[in-house]
């Protein structure tokens, strides 16, 4: 699956998303570093990438068609807890069950909205 790493998401987590044969696309250390979020929906959308990401504001995009949001939202987020609901909500739902999507993974519950 094409999933863009928000800078927010673990390193562990997108070592292991690697190791399960996913086309990662993480802009840490690049030139993209730090750019504002609607220029990252940009580039995710453009390369047809599943978003995944820390920042609830995607959210505001669940009415437009996309490849896919996963959200992590935490009340007391560490980077071995992102990693693992991450992993979790991609054993949840096949790749082509993401697009149109957005998952809020929070410490026990998950919410789903799909594009209507």
């Amino acid at each position: 699956m094409k999933i863009f790493i928000d800078e927010n998401i673990p390193q562990i987590t997108v070592d292991e998303l690697k190791k399960m044969g996913h086309d990662i696309r993480d802009i840490r250390g690049t030139e993209y570093e730090g750019i504002i979020d609607t220029d990252l929906w940009k580039m995710a959308q453009k390369e047809n990438r599943l978003l995944i990401t820390t920042d609830k504001g995607f959210a505001q995009y669940r009415d437009s068609l996309h490849y896919g949001v996963l959200i992590i939202c935490l009340r007391q987020p560490n980077r071995h807890k992102i990693h693992k609901r991450i992993i979790l909500a991609l054993k949840k739902f096949s790749k082509s069950n993401w697009k149109g999507k957005i998952v809020i993974m929070r410490d026990k519950t998950m919410h789903v909205s799909s594009v209507k």
